[in-house]
């Protein structure tokens, strides 16, 4: 559903005050019903966590904890996405100390030095992990206890996460109520995150239960997971992106979460799951896009294809989900004929991408945020949305566009509930980005007539000209990375030494797969050529001062953060000769 006719419409929500009412809430409301699907071995079948058993395992784990000596204490998370993970983080978090969840894919010696700089006093991992941590474990001093979730062999020295979990039901059985009566500050720090910036070093977010309640209960008044129903957890969990706006709001609105077996097994276990929403970043949803259109193309049906889609969009007939879902059964029964929403988030996202879910009867909706909002700023309606806005600001947060140019584009400044705390041990860093309460999200955006967000690039990459001209590489990049032959893209601004003025210059990995799969075997020479057509195709839909006057070509990928984005090194500008 998109119309227009809900453009002001909210949901009734309850109010939350904290994260351990949510759980609390919704196992009350909620009972029986899965709160969790799970898999017990790769490839079985899913298995339900009701949300009673939720809550029960969270006060068994948070009630050992205490009594192992963690109340106030830092614990380190560190895993794959599992239930055991969620469990583990709010065991953390509704009444024992606060949580630092870590990023799986970095590499030894920065987390050893996330460890040291968190001054964490035990660290919680999944077996997959062990080596690594035990590792790292003979270089970090102070930590006094570590926890394996899932290990197959008790190692010394190494806690069993199930054994714990029992030993603190007993606990509760017996009448322990050191984490259940605990009294939750919901002002105070419960989650020490740190970024996986494209630049610099990693910053520690301080979130509070107040910034993290307030961000699950606003957003769920512009987009509603109906029951029955639940999505599917792809993403990482240690983002808040996935863990905010996926799995929380997912338990807050009563309905489920399934575990994702990895990224290969998307369409397997959406079908499986019977999962009604998934939120992914672009890359995911792009892959996707792709493989549809190239088995389309391979089966001849591309052209039908596009005829019935123009068709769904002049009609709006992709209003009506049941008559999409016959008319582009195939799609839909890829996907487990459940899907009723994707959501984007994370990145900048083609919206030809958007605009073609959507033509297929599968709704899908962006939104913008930043870890240091926990995350989500501002989101499209699940009944209302366009394709190239991020959508509305949040019911309670307030935004703002300052130092506009001509046409409106300034950097975006926000305030609300949501805004965390500051970064954790860096007073300057802070003082940098909140200013009497406003966030400055080092972002540039504008509104539209209606209030809908644009996101413009970000305020450390932009190009400017001699003449006073700003130039988005963001915007750039998005146009080259629709061409055929272009796989990935970095542009950046040069010092052109004829003219003295700054010339825009594109850094490309070409899409060779696909150049060799529609050309054969090309010389390098010849897809220097093939690259410097795409990018003409492009500058001829762009102002003189936009257009790329040099580019060079790549023969490996680009360094990505573990959030698949490309990481910038030298800023907005580098020397021609580089």
């Amino acid at each position: 559903m998109n119309s227009k006719k809900y453009k002001d419409v909210l949901y009734r929500m309850r109010y939350i005050n904290d994260l351990r009412d949510m759980v609390c809430s919704s196992a009350e409301m909620y009972g029986d019903d899965p709160a969790f699907l799970v898999k017990d071995r790769p490839g079985g079948e899913y298995r339900p966590v009701s949300y009673i058993q939720f809550k029960e395992d969270v006060d068994c784990l948070g009630t050992k904890f205490i009594q192992m000596g963690l109340k106030d204490k830092k614990v380190a998370l560190i895993g794959e996405n599992s239930y055991k993970w969620v469990v583990t983080y709010l065991a953390v978090t509704n009444g024992t100390g606060v949580i630092v969840p870590l990023d799986k894919e970095l590499p030894e010696i920065e987390i050893q030095n996330l460890l040291e700089r968190a001054k964490v006093d035990a660290v919680v991992f999944s077996n997959k992990m062990e080596e690594t941590v035990m590792s790292v474990m003979k270089k970090v001093k102070g930590i006094k206890l570590k926890i394996n979730m899932n290990p197959t062999v008790a190692k010394r020295g190494v806690k069993d996460w199930n054994k714990l979990l029992e030993e603190g039901r007993e606990l509760l059985e017996k009448g322990n109520r050191d984490f259940t009566d605990a009294v939750i500050d919901r002002e105070a720090m419960c989650s020490l995150l740190f970024t996986s910036g494209t630049t610099g070093m990693a910053k520690g977010v301080m979130l509070s239960h107040k910034n993290i309640s307030a961000n699950v209960y606003n957003m769920s008044k512009y987009v509603k997971i109906r029951r029955p129903g639940g999505g599917l957890s792809v993403l990482p969990m240690h983002h808040t992106y996935e863990l905010t706006c996926h799995v929380f709001t997912a338990v807050y609105q009563g309905v489920f979460v399934a575990i994702c077996e990895g990224l290969r097994y998307i369409q397997q276990n959406l079908k499986e799951s019977k999962a009604t929403v998934m939120v992914g970043v672009p890359i995911v949803f792009e892959t996707m896009h792709r493989k549809v259109w190239k088995q389309a193309e391979a089966s001849g049906a591309a052209g039908k294809m596009r005829t019935m889609m123009n068709l769904a969009r002049r009609t709006k007939l992709y209003n009506k989900q049941e008559a999409m879902r016959k008319l582009f059964a195939k799609i839909h029964t890829s996907l487990g004929n459940n899907v009723s929403l994707f959501i984007a988030g994370g990145a900048a996202i083609n919206p030809q991408v958007i605009e073609d879910y959507e033509a297929l009867g599968i709704p899908m909706i962006q939104g913008y945020g930043m870890t240091e909002n926990s995350p989500i700023i501002a989101v499209n309606r699940d009944y209302y949305s366009k394709a190239d806005s991020v959508g509305k600001p949040m019911p309670g947060t307030e935004v703002k566009i300052i130092d506009q140019d001509e046409e409106g584009v300034g950097e975006i400044i926000c305030k609300g509930p949501s805004v965390m705390i500051g970064y954790y041990d860096n007073p300057e860093a802070t003082e940098e980005v909140l200013k009497d309460g406003w966030l400055y999200t080092g972002d540039y955006g504008r509104f539209d007539e209606e209030g809908f967000l644009y996101i413009c690039g970000r305020k450390k990459n932009v190009i400017v000209t001699k003449n006073g001209k700003n130039i988005f590489p963001e915007e750039i990049e998005s146009l080259l990375q629709e061409q055929p032959f272009i796989e990935e893209v970095l542009v950046y601004g040069t010092l052109d030494k004829k003219s003295g003025d700054t010339i825009v210059k594109a850094e490309v990995y070409p899409a060779y797969d696909a150049i060799e799969e529609k050309l054969g075997d090309v010389t390098e020479e010849g897809v220097r050529d093939i690259i410097k057509i795409d990018i003409e195709e492009v500058n001829d839909k762009m102002p003189t001062y936009k257009r790329v006057k040099r580019f060079k070509i790549r023969e490996e990928e680009f360094e990505k953060t573990t959030t698949r984005k490309i990481k910038r090194t030298g800023g907005a500008m580098r020397d021609e000769d580089e």
